[in-house]
């Protein structure tokens, strides 16, 4: 769709856009001119404790750290990354758009679910971008080690006992070339060569545990009420397909009536990165209908 200058805000769909786990909204840097190309407005920011919000252990920076030592983002909740999101959706909202996108990646599914079960009002429609869509009821943590997930290669890389730190911690600094590899090969295994020596400089170490181990109670009136769509990636390390795939019979389980989109990508977890056009097209699709 090609955008004129006579067009008014409400006639232009715009899309919220939420990271995963130790990303930023760095995520999306390639995204946003290719959707605003499309004429959606697209707003990605930073949650909190990550980007520009990081916490980092004492020393990690200079490599003078204790992979043990607790986190300074422990005391980071769950509702702390809906508030956020909920204010930027707000902001979005004030500038007159009508038709509201909620997007999210990997982890930043969990925002998603409990953005839409607070304000679905304000929503047109929500996107799990090969994310975490836990039931109702069931922490996000209690998927990582389900059969579905066979072979991810995320739970690996911690490097610390999160109940003791207090964060998923993955030492991204790390010397240990096969450490490196297995982190690639985890989230950006499609991803070229030059892109990934950028991202791994970019990676935060630690991801407040509190969040993936609080349960969503989602209804059926509000979060199963919006129209839902799940972006099914084929090559994911880090959600395998199969989780992917019991993410989206469940949700379908619990609302028959309002059944999942489901979109596929040949890609591995990190598409934005690796086929931006294709995603920014599929999501800009999705924003059309």
């Amino acid at each position: 769709m090609e955008t004129r200058m006579t067009d008014t805000p409400t006639a232009i769909t715009a899309a919220v856009l939420v990271h995963g786990a130790w990303h930023g909204a760095w995520t999306y840097e390639r995204i946003v001119p290719l959707l605003a190309a499309h004429g959606v407005f697209a707003v990605a920011r930073d949650l909190p404790a990550h980007g520009l919000n990081a916490r980092f252990p004492a020393g990690y920076t200079t490599g003078a750290w204790s992979a043990t030592s607790p986190s300074p983002a422990a005391d980071v909740t769950l509702d702390d990354y809906v508030d956020s999101v909920v204010d930027t959706v707000a902001h979005v909202r004030a500038l007159g758009f009508e038709r509201l996108m909620l997007v999210g990646h990997s982890m930043g599914g969990i925002v998603v679910s409990a953005v839409a079960e607070r304000v679905p009002e304000w929503l047109s429609r929500i996107v799990y971008l090969t994310a975490f869509m836990p039931a109702t009821g069931v922490p996000a943590v209690t998927y990582i080690g389900a059969p579905e997930n066979a072979g991810e290669r995320v739970g690996g890389q911690f490097v610390a006992d999160p109940r003791v730190v207090g964060a998923l911690r993955i030492d991204h600094r790390s010397r240990d070339a096969a450490y490196l590899a297995q982190t690639r090969a985890a989230f950006f295994g499609d991803v070229d060569e030059a892109s990934w020596q950028a991202v791994s400089q970019l990676l935060t170490p630690d991801v407040p545990a509190a969040p993936m181990a609080t349960p969503i109670s989602l209804s059926r009136e509000r979060w199963g009420a919006l129209p839902r769509h799940y972006i099914h990636c084929l090559r994911d390390e880090a959600i395998r397909p199969a989780l992917q795939q019991r993410f989206i019979a469940e949700a379908d389980a619990c609302t028959p009536g309002n059944r999942t989109v489901v979109h596929t990508l040949d890609t591995s977890h990190s598409p934005f990165l690796s086929q931006p056009g294709r995603l920014a097209d599929l999501l800009a699709d999705i924003a059309r209908h």
